[in-house]
């Protein structure tokens, strides 16, 4: 076994909680710069510069989740021949990933960039709001291709186990976006064209430090060859394509939930807009859990290590279970302080409470689903993930809003979505424990199928 395989080795529970932390310290990164963006832009006292940014982010999660989908293929095809030992697999799945990601990542911004006023009009944006997302959009998608070399780059280290520089890459980028946005912004009287700029510029810095460790550090990335690259592309296409639709659940259940909040009015629109700023910066160790997960089970599967596969699972759930433990009952201590500082009204406020007081909790059983998407995702069965994520984003989601909606009014919004979590958390969770001892079984009818032909071959060799 390589050295480079770190992770069929040691603590699984390190593992999961050392891959966590530096994960959710790289997304709250990028959330608290996001809101740091917002801010900047909203003292230019335009509300149509706020709107415009909305607009275009629309537009930017579809071209960033197809980035990520990528990226987890990635990490699970490397991490995989990792584990195997076959080390010079994992450099033509590296090199063979980042050049069709480049590639493709081109192509969108071919087609989109010249459609892009269309895009945003079909949207909904009009006048002079059109014409800022308009002009913030077209600087903005340029940086696609440096987005998901970053981001490829990012699942390379992560699948090596490296997850310290993967945050790093991560990091710089926030950092380099949270310094030029002021002065682009500001100082050089830019406006959202400077904030475009800032963010261009930032992920052009992710791509640096994620190649320097990509290539510099770790040496991954082999010769590129078109005819093994072609090769490669059923396997990659089989885990993007889920993972790709499986990100486009999460705005589909947001905008569920946004459309039956508006039922109850302005106030509770605004509790759950507030909650829903709360929830990455909160549980941004379990939204990591998956990206987490995934590199560990898909090294040892490479390994063929199956009973570290099951720790690796169980450890999963003690880390969110103390995860959630901890930052439920922080929340629940600071709900008074978050209502102050959102400015919240009465009926705003009410909501806040119950999300801090009961609903939070749910988030355990949403880290099992993020469990079982890990699984899925990184051990062969990606189209799970999917239909497991499409069933909680409307399933899991209308009909239960719906119902608590009108048995207890906004609060039962919180409460639908909770129970949502719960039902598919454990269906997720159960699936993916049934699915992982499939695979042990069919390692072991394999092995006694070959033993009776080994001991056939050798006497006569």
């Amino acid at each position: 076994m390589p050295k480079q395989a770190t992770l069929t080795k040691g603590s699984t529970f390190k593992h999961v909680s050392i891959m966590s932390f530096t994960g959710a310290l790289g997304l709250m990164a990028m959330f608290l710069v996001d809101l740091v963006d917002m801010l900047f832009l909203s003292m230019l006292g335009e509300r149509e510069i706020v709107a415009a940014v909305g607009f275009a982010s629309t537009v930017m999660f579809f071209t960033v989740s197809i980035s990520i989908a990528v990226s987890i293929s990635a990490t699970a095809l490397v991490a995989r021949a990792m584990g195997q030992g076959d080390i010079e697999l994992a450099k033509r799945r590296a090199t063979n990933v980042l050049g069709i990601g480049i590639v493709f990542s081109s192509l969108v911004v071919w087609f989109l960039w010249p459609h892009i006023p269309e895009v945003l009009y079909f949207l909904g944006a009009n006048l002079r709001t059109l014409d800022l997302a308009t002009g913030y959009l077209q600087i903005l998608l340029l940086g696609m291709p440096a987005v998901m070399i970053g981001m490829i780059a990012s699942g390379i280290m992560r699948a090596l186990g490296d997850a310290r520089r993967a945050m790093y890459a991560t990091l710089v980028c926030s950092l380099v976006n949270a310094v030029l946005d002021p002065i682009l912004i500001f100082v050089f009287g830019l406006g959202i064209h400077g904030a475009a700029i800032a963010s261009l510029l930032a992920r052009f810095s992710m791509v640096a430090v994620s190649y320097y460790g990509v290539v510099k550090v770790h040496r991954m990335l082999g010769q590129f060859d078109l005819v093994e690259c072609v090769k490669d592309l059923k396997p990659i296409a089989l885990i993007a394509v889920p993972a790709m639709l499986t990100n486009m659940s999460s705005p589909l259940a947001n905008a569920i939930v946004m459309e039956y909040a508006a039922d109850f009015g302005d106030h509770a629109v605004a509790g759950i807009a507030i909650v829903g700023r709360i929830i990455p910066v909160v549980f941004g160790g379990l939204f990591a859990l998956s990206g987490a997960v995934g590199p560990i089970l898909a090294q040892n599967y490479g390994a063929r290590q199956f009973q570290r596969m099951h720790n690796a699972m169980s450890s999963a759930v003690i880390y969110a279970l103390v995860y959630c433990l901890f930052l439920c009952t922080a929340l629940y201590l600071a709900q008074d302080f978050l209502v102050s500082i959102f400015n919240a009204s009465e009926e705003t406020a009410s909501l806040i409470h119950f999300f801090a007081t009961y609903g939070s909790f749910s988030f355990f059983f949403q880290s099992l689903l993020f469990i079982a998407i890990a699984v899925f995702n990184n051990l062969g069965r990606p189209l799970s993930s999917t239909l497991l994520n499409f069933g909680r984003a409307t399933l899991g989601t209308w009909p239960l809003i719906a119902l608590f909606g009108w048995l207890m009014g906004a609060d039962g919004i919180i409460v639908g979505q909770a129970v949502g979590s719960v039902i598919f958390g454990c269906i997720g969770f159960v699936m993916a424990r049934r699915y992982l001892h499939e695979l042990e079984l069919k390692e072991e009818v394999a092995i006694a199928e070959a033993s009776p032909l080994q001991q056939d071959v050798c006497p006569n060799s």
